[in-house]
């Protein structure tokens, strides 16, 4: 089964479109929200080795990076492999 990890926070359009395309692929995910808890930045940052912009996408533990790259993986038609792993 496939594990999909999403850093957010509120109010992010780059957030909701990542989300959603997730969510067209049918596919469950553990969502943090950094919103109003430096932690949670501060652990995804860690995570991500420096990233530091919303959302920050992990898919098996790899990191994807940002709703562009989950969209440019989508456009290359590789998320789907990405999701079946």
């Amino acid at each position: 089964m496939v594990s999909v990890v999403i850093y957010t926070r509120q109010f992010c359009g780059y957030c909701s479109a990542a989300k959603k395309l997730l969510e067209t692929k049918g596919v469950s995910f553990l969502e943090h929200d950094a919103t109003y808890d430096p932690q949670v930045r501060q652990k995804m940052i860690e995570k991500s080795h420096g990233g530091t912009t919303f959302p920050q996408i992990f898919i098996n533990d790899i990191h994807v990076g940002g709703c562009d790259d989950l969209h440019a993986l989508e456009r290359a038609g590789k998320l789907d492999e990405m999701l079946a792993a």
